[in-house]
């Protein structure tokens, strides 16, 4: 089975296992049940498939895929719209997938003013594997590390212990980063610093192998986040996101707060503890998203 067709295949039976079929609206097929979700035979009559046909998609045996019967798939397993397009991606033929070197990333300059302007809220920009391409003074001090542009957020937010000292809803936001790489890893089946990155965070935490094998997948959300700062105390952000009209793959992460709450009024504070000497905000020239890359 190629790996290609193994992710397809490890896809589908996870969410198949994860829906009965009372939640998918028919009764139970009759016969000794190994396992709550649905059957495979179950799941095929739901999408109007043959149960061979279907059994050839989990075991990585169908080479193409219409878009009808992907469709049809999706609306069986009661996909949310992130989850469909994860499906798509997975089935798409390999020719059609990315096999170029991308090209450098380069902070957008238009969302390094836009950063400019948000010196009061911590803030930073980052590339499509988490890479920081830019970040202001206050998200330093925030998060108690230099995150240097050019390193990357998910390994600090999911190997440094120090996120995970001041980020107290860490289970809730790292569970939703790994969701996110699952998600990056169906776009870019192809990226070997992406898939080399992803290998290295499960081998090193048994929480990301645990999230990564329930194969939930995210697009980049915002949640919220709370930080148990060693000086100020209790912080509270809700995170929005700002998508580069130029560049897809450039987020910039602004963490915001309510005005006049405890959390807006300590922001000040922190910024004047914790200055720059050259600027407040530094930013990569280029991030090089890997020769290894193909």
């Amino acid at each position: 089975m190629s790996s290609d067709r193994a992710a397809l295949a490890a896809f589908l039976r996870s969410r198949r296992d994860r829906l009965t079929p009372a939640q998918a609206g028919i009764t139970a097929f009759p016969g000794d049940r190994r396992v709550p979700g649905l059957r495979r035979e179950e799941l095929a009559f739901l999408a109007g498939l043959s149960t061979d046909y279907y059994s050839r998609l989990e075991q990585g045996r169908q080479a193409n895929i219409s878009t009808e019967v992907l469709d049809a798939l999706a609306r069986a397993l009661r996909l949310d719209q992130v989850e469909r397009a994860h499906l798509h991606d997975l089935a798409a033929p390999a020719p059609r997938r990315q096999t170029h070197a991308p090209a450098a990333q380069r902070p957008d300059p238009g969302m390094l003013r836009l950063i400019r302007t948000l010196d009061h809220v911590p803030a930073l920009l980052l590339g499509h594997r988490g890479d920081v391409l830019a970040r202001n003074t206050l998200l330093r001090a925030v998060l108690g590390r230099p995150l240097e542009p050019g390193t990357s957020f998910m390994r600090y937010l999911l190997q440094d212990p120090v996120a995970r000292e001041r980020i107290t809803n860490w289970p809730e936001v790292a569970a939703a980063a790994v969701a996110t790489l699952r998600r990056e890893s169906g776009r870019r089946p192809h990226d070997r610093a992406l898939l080399a990155l992803v290998e290295e965070l499960r081998a090193t935490d048994a929480d990301v192998a645990r999230w990564w094998e329930d194969h939930t997948v995210r697009d980049y959300t915002s949640v919220s986040k709370r930080i148990r700062h060693p000086t100020a105390g209790a912080l509270s952000f809700d995170i929005e996101i700002v998508v580069s009209p130029h560049d897809a793959d450039q987020m910039l992460i602004v963490y915001t707060a309510e005005p006049h709450s405890p959390t807006a009024r300590l922001l000040p504070i922190l910024a004047s503890w914790d200055v720059d000497d050259v600027d407040a905000v530094d930013a990569v020239p280029s991030v090089d998203p890997g020769a290894d890359s193909t």
